[in-house]
């Protein structure tokens, strides 16, 4: 753990595995709520101090950062794929894009933020000043640890304010190998501070500090339920990216080569563990068969293994046995209801926890397939006739963080943008994630967002100086 500025093991640790085959990838120090505290005294402390420096010396440090993380993303890139079961070439992708966060936000906190109104009466002058809001719980889930954390970071350390950060157990290792380049690029010590520990204890410990302004997190929306309660009681505001449930839809227009490659991409990148990934298939009458014909093809072909073999394979393991169980059940249940399973029945490594990709029509409505979050390699394919059945459908979820739409129709492409019900949506793409651009949820999906301009705001105050000229000599002595 990093706590004001130094690194601690305590005495309590826990075992990190690998998905693909239950080695052992390393240990964290397993801390307790007092830590935690600590941390976040450490983080009040540094505030002042970080607040008063100047947007070119944050800037600086955060670029510094983000040179490291690229030039040692192949060897924690290495670290993550084999903690978090991912592909070798995905995970050092996610920390190519983890230090483009650093790399945005130091160039954004150079700009100017502020503005001087209008004044409506002689002598009086109107200003807003934007702050920084305080300490920061940053709270990050195990899909994406690296660039989610990043995305985190990145602004509020831009914006001014210190950070405690906890992160899954399940894939810890990489995640603090980052946050030791921003260490190793001079952070000041409090300024950034990591602590591993029991999520819910944590988490309670940090909202309860009264120098914690901010709680930032990413996960279930069930728990970011509780955490928005939790802030509720000392005010402190929650910034919150939670589950989805996309809906990928193919009008008869589209472009079916590659309406195919992005399914794929939205679907099966990182083994389906996303929280934007494609979850349900939508497809027009006139396409669908030759769309599912395609699909099914293509996900038969895929090969399952683990991510750092060579040659690598389409698809890793997911994270651990609980997800296998979550995901098997659910093709197992819209099976028993009458769901007819599209692609191939296939065997899989005898070690590790691997999931067949599977693609599964005639899926029944109230299904967990049909409903929830998969999270996971599987997908439903449903049949809609026109383009309002296909807002209803797609709509026809309490959540509402991204969803996909493939046509060649300039006209539908403008209806959809503004009809579906989501905070992110990729019109003919299948990875709009940038750090540029806003990301978050409306709905059951969360609340503000993380990137760009609107990502900075989220970690400042907004500060309104109303200003009267006095008349007469100015009072000297």
């Amino acid at each position: 753990m990093l706590i004001d500025g130094s690194w601690e093991t305590p005495d309590a640790s826990l075992d990190v595995t690998n998905p693909a085959d239950g080695s052992p990838v390393g240990a964290i120090g397993w801390g307790t709520p007092a830590d935690a505290r600590r941390a976040a005294d450490a983080a009040a402390r540094a505030f002042d101090a970080w607040a008063a420096t100047t947007a070119r010396t944050r800037a600086d440090l955060l670029l510094e950062a983000a040179r490291l993380i690229g030039e040692r993303a192949d060897t924690i890139g290495r670290l993550l794929a084999r903690e978090a079961g991912k592909r070798l070439p995905e995970a050092v992708a996610e920390v190519t894009f983890s230090a483009e966060y650093f790399r945005w936000f130091a160039e954004e906190a150079r700009r100017p933020h502020g503005d001087v109104h209008t004044a409506e009466a002689p002598g009086r002058r109107h200003l807003t000043l934007r702050r920084p809001a305080g300490v920061v719980a940053s709270l990050t889930p195990w899909n994406f640890p690296c660039s989610i954390q990043a995305r985190k970071l990145a602004p509020a350390l831009a914006a001014g304010c210190t950070v405690v950060a906890r992160v899954s157990e399940k894939a810890p290792l990489a995640v603090t190998e980052m946050i030791r380049c921003l260490t190793d690029a001079g952070v000041p010590r409090g300024v950034v501070n990591l602590v591993h520990g029991p999520a819910r204890e944590t988490t309670r410990e940090l909202l309860g500090h009264p120098a914690v302004r901010v709680v930032s997190f990413t996960g279930s929306t069930e728990v970011g339920r509780d955490i928005m309660g939790a802030a509720a009681g000392r005010v402190v505001r929650p910034l919150l990216e939670l589950g989805g449930n996309a809906a990928f839809t193919v009008f008869d227009d589209a472009d079916l080569d590659a309406a195919v490659e992005g399914a794929l991409l939205a679907k099966f990148r990182n083994t389906g563990q996303s929280c934007v990934a494609a979850n349900r298939f939508l497809v027009q009458d006139g396409v669908y068969d030759e769309f599912v014909a395609r699909l099914v093809e293509r996900v038969d072909a895929m090969s399952v293994g683990d991510g750092l073999a060579d040659p690598c394979p389409d698809l890793g393991p997911v994270i651990d046995e609980a997800r296998v169980s979550a995901v098997g059940g659910a093709v197992e249940q819209a099976r028993d209801k009458g769901a007819r399973l599209l692609t191939r029945e296939r065997e899989l490594p005898r070690t590790g926890t691997y999931i067949a990709p599977a693609l599964l029509a005639d899926v029944p409505d109230g299904t967990a397939l049909a409903c929830d979050e998969v999270f996971g390699p599987v997908a439903g394919v449903f049949r809609f006739s026109s383009e309002e059945e296909a807002v209803t459908l797609a709509n026809a979820t309490e959540m509402g963080l991204a969803g996909y739409v493939w046509s060649r129709d300039a006209s539908r492409c403008w209806r959809m943008t503004e009809r579906l019900e989501v905070g992110i949506l990729g019109m003919n793409d299948p990875l709009p994630s940038v750090a540029f651009a806003p990301m978050g949820g409306v709905k059951q999906s969360g609340l503000g967002r993380e990137g760009a301009a609107l990502g900075l705001e989220e970690f400042q105050d907004v500060r309104y100086v109303a200003w009267r000229e006095l008349s007469g000599p100015a009072h000297r002595g």
